[in-house]
């Protein structure tokens, strides 16, 4: 596919697949309760925002570039919070 529909197409999905972590890092941050996000969940998924991130740059492909970067971010805060909070916890016991 040649044109605007593709990057149109990527554009959105990036910003659905994206917004989608905005409530759980707000939740997160907001109430620092993550006992109930996985931690091994995240790192996979942190690992593959990294993958996706690169081979946007492989390929040139903007939104996948823009919106896996973008979702590393989120999901990189949500692991961070989760990492920390598990921290705490076993400091506390």
């Amino acid at each position: 596919m040649e044109g605007w529909l593709p990057t149109a197409l990527g554009t959105v999905a990036g910003l659905l697949s994206t917004s989608s972590f905005v409530p759980q890092v707000l939740k997160a941050w907001r109430e620092g309760d993550t006992d109930a996000i996985s931690k091994r969940m995240y790192i996979v998924t942190v690992t593959a925002f990294v993958l996706w991130t690169a081979y946007g740059f492989v390929i040139g492909g903007l939104p996948l570039i823009v919106f896996n970067a973008l979702s590393l971010v989120l999901s990189g805060t949500i692991l961070a919070l989760k990492l920390r909070d598990d921290r705490r916890a076993r400091s506390a016991a």
